[in-house]
Order: C-alpha cells, then structure tokens, then sequence
C-alpha cells in the first residue's frame, strides 16, 4: 500500500509540474498563430487521447516522465505551402522565443500561485533560539551564546527555522564571514557577530546546517512518552499503545526519550525489561529489540516506537497574516529567492563547492514527495512550488536540447541577423544530450546510493 502511495504522490506531482510547463509553450504557441499538432504529457504509446476542434491531439502516455508539445515545423516533415504561415519555424524570431520561454514561465507562475495562496492562508513558525553551542565550534568563536533569538543572518530576517535554514543554506561551500543578528529573550536590543567559515559543509553530502555551525536550536525536553507504534514490531506485539510513558529500562531510570532510544539502538536481539506507566497503572514488559543495519553494516535495535513530541512554547511561535496584495508580494519575492539560490547552488556545484552528491534524480523526487504529502497539504505544496521553480531554472540553462538551449540559438539569431547554421546547432545539440544523459546518470546514481 505504502508503495502504491508513493508511485501515487510521484506520478500526480510530476504530471502537474510537466502538464503546466507544456501549457505555457502551448497557450504562447496558440497565441503566436502556430499549429500545436500534440500535446503530450509522458512518453511511449498513448494510454488516453482525444483531439479538440482545431486539430490538437491531447495524449496522457505511458511513461510519466516528461512531456511534450509537438508544433507543425518544416524541420521535422513537410509541410503543406497552405500551412507556412502556421509552421514555428517561420514565426518572428521574438515570437519563436516568446513560444519557448513560456514553459519555464510557467512554472515560475505556479509557484508564486501555490505561494501566494500559502500566505494567504496564513504562515506560521517557531523562533529560531539557541539551544546549546559547542566549545570552539564557529558560532562559540563568533560570541553565540544558548538562549538568544538569531533574527538575521547576512542582514535578511529569519524570524522561524525555515528562514534561518534557507539563509544557511544559501552559504553552503563558501569562505568568509557569516554575519549574525541576534537579542536576548524580551529585550529589542539586537547584537551583531561574525561566524567565520571555510568551505563551509562543502562536502557533506547531507550538510547539517545547525551543526556544522556548532549550535543546536532549542526544543522543549522530550520525554519518553509513545506517540505511535509500528504494527508488528517487537513493542506492538509486547502490548504497548500510543500514550504509554517509559520509566526505566533494566532498572535504569529512562527521563528523556533519546535516552531510551540510544539504550533500544546499544541492544539489538537483546532482551531488556521495560517499566511504563498506562494512565495511573504501572506495568512491566520483555522486549527484544530487532536487529537492523544502518548504511555503514553496523547493527542497531528497534522496537517499532515514535514519539509523542511536546509542544513548543506559545512565545516562541510567529503567525504571518497577509492580505491579497502583501501576499502576493511576498510570493513573487520568495519565488524570486529560489530562483537565485538554485542558480547559484547550480554554480557552487559546478566549481566544485558543493558535493556532486546533492543532486537528485526521480528516487528522491518520489521519497520527498511522499513524505512532504503525508506531513500534510501545506507540506506538499511547499514541496510542490520549490520543485516547478527547480525545473524552471533547470530548463532554462544554456544547454542545447533545454528550453534554454533554443534560446541561446534564438537570441543569437536576434542579433546576428540570422539563424545559426544547422550544423553548429546539429553539433550543439549532440553535445547537450550528452551532458544531459551524463547529469541524469549521476541523479540516478546519487538516488541509489541512498537506498
């Protein structure tokens, strides 16, 4: 069931990401006067189709992984001297690059809509506080101290988490100072620092913002309470029910919930007697935990337990109400801040600041989707808006066989005065599938070394 659930989330995401960049080639090339022949959305043979009365075949294909508009063209066939007029490579220079831009156009304009209606609804997040700060570590050497509020990092606000992980990100693999703002809990007085950093996480494969700065953002203690329980493992079957709340494990006191983990993890095959508490009744169990290996062959014990987290504290938690126009705002600035951070993530990993191993193939894309739906709308729709702007940015880089590809031939046509010759596009295509295929190998590769 879980795997028809992520081939679900996987194939509906893609089609509403695909289906909205080929409508904006679509919805331009009818505009422009061109001939759309099909509109296809995946590959391969034709599962569904059906034409309108100005002669577009609509298809919904096999293979889910893309899509196409096919528009009448004398270079892919002959075309009939009544129809010239309407062929794409006939139209104006400006149109045929009016045509090919609007696809990652589009995708832009769904995720400042999927935005806007976000900050519509109301936005909302927890005050990034400090926690911990580990001796010598960056933010130790930079004067952080546990209890202040960072409220801006290189001079942007980050009032929640998120922004603060979205600015930390955005330095990954760079050299130099990390400019923090912080202020003590109810005072506005606000001090500023300077967090200096090399290479910053710049090989890490998975970068740990936080850590890698040497703070940890402060969350309430976690006890030991049971929020859910895994069907069939080794603590549903010994009887234990969301609610239950771990005393002591072989007589040693359990007061945090990661205490309990790391004595569950030290112990896989093991028996340990456990001691909970059910409402005002004191029980006691056996349990042996399941034996599992983690990536690296070490084993570890499970017994099939989540948590029941704690709520914040109501001071820490930052509401966002915006009406149509400051919404709207908002959406445009945060898709226009995505825009440059991948650009600029794109760079980073091509000069070799940030590990070839982030990149991420359609494995990921479908594991990300799934657990972002089943986190909930909000979640998702997040998921959703940062992937069309990915896919945008993506298809307009200056690779022959990308949207951006034709139109570094179309702007060379512009100012050239003429089209560029067949054979230096030939050639420039040949060379962009390859470097295509190539990055395509390496997501895919990167995907399966995370399983």
């Amino acid at each position: 069931m879980d795997m028809l659930y992520t081939v679900g989330i996987t194939l509906a995401t893609l089609a509403i990401l695909v289906a909205v960049h080929e409508f904006g080639h679509f919805w331009v090339a009818r505009r422009c006067g061109v001939q759309v022949l099909r509109f296809s959305i995946g590959f391969g043979p034709s599962l569904l189709r059906w034409r309108d009365r100005l002669g577009t075949e609509y298809s919904i294909a096999a293979i889910p992984l893309g899509g196409f508009v096919k528009m009448l063209d004398e270079r892919e066939g002959e075309v009939a001297a009544s129809d010239l007029e309407r062929a794409f490579n006939r139209k104006p220079v400006l149109q045929r690059i009016a045509v090919v831009s609007a696809g990652p156009i589009a995708n832009f304009i769904l995720a400042v809509a999927v935005y806007w209606g976000l900050f519509m609804a109301g936005e909302s997040g927890y005050a990034p506080v400090i926690g911990e700060v580990e001796a010598g570590s960056p933010a130790d050497l930079a004067g952080l101290e546990a209890g202040q509020e960072i409220t801006a990092v290189d001079g942007a606000k980050t009032p929640t988490w998120q922004a603060l992980s979205f600015r930390l990100l955005d330095r990954i693999g760079d050299t130099g100072s990390i400019a923090f703002a912080v202020k003590y809990p109810g005072s506005d007085v606000v001090y500023e620092s300077q967090a200096h950093v090399e290479r910053w996480l710049s090989g890490d494969e998975q970068p740990d913002l936080f850590g890698g700065l040497g703070i940890t953002l402060y969350t309430p203690e976690v006890p030991p309470v049971v929020g859910q329980v895994v069907a069939g493992g080794a603590a549903d079957l010994a009887g234990m029910l969301p609610g239950d709340r771990v005393i002591s494990v072989d007589g040693l006191p359990m007061p945090l919930w990661m205490d309990w983990v790391e004595y569950v993890r030290a112990r896989p095959g093991k028996v340990i007697d456990v001691e909970y508490r059910r409402g005002s009744e004191v029980r006691r169990v056996s349990i042996v935990p399941e034996t599992m290996v983690d990536d690296s062959g070490k084993s570890f014990g499970r017994v099939g337990l989540g948590v029941e987290l704690p709520e914040m504290p109501k001071e820490l938690l930052r509401k966002f109400d915006r009406g149509p126009v400051e919404a709207l705002g908002a959406s445009l600035g945060r898709t226009g801040e995505l825009v440059v951070f991948t650009l600029k993530s794109i760079k980073k990993m091509v000069v070799g600041l940030i590990s070839p191993k982030n990149l991420s193939g359609p494995i990921t894309i479908a594991k990300v989707a799934t657990a972002s739906a089943k986190s909930g709308v909000e979640a998702y729709l997040n998921f959703l808006a940062l992937l069309s702007v990915s896919l945008g940015v993506l298809n307009l880089l200056p690779i022959p066989v990308l949207d951006g590809g034709h139109l570094m031939f179309y702007f060379a046509e512009l100012l050239a005065g003429r089209p560029v010759p067949e054979k230096i596009q030939a050639l420039g295509y040949q060379v962009g599938l390859f470097l295509v295929l190539g990055i395509m190998f390496l997501a895919l590769y990167n995907d399966f070394s995370r399983l």
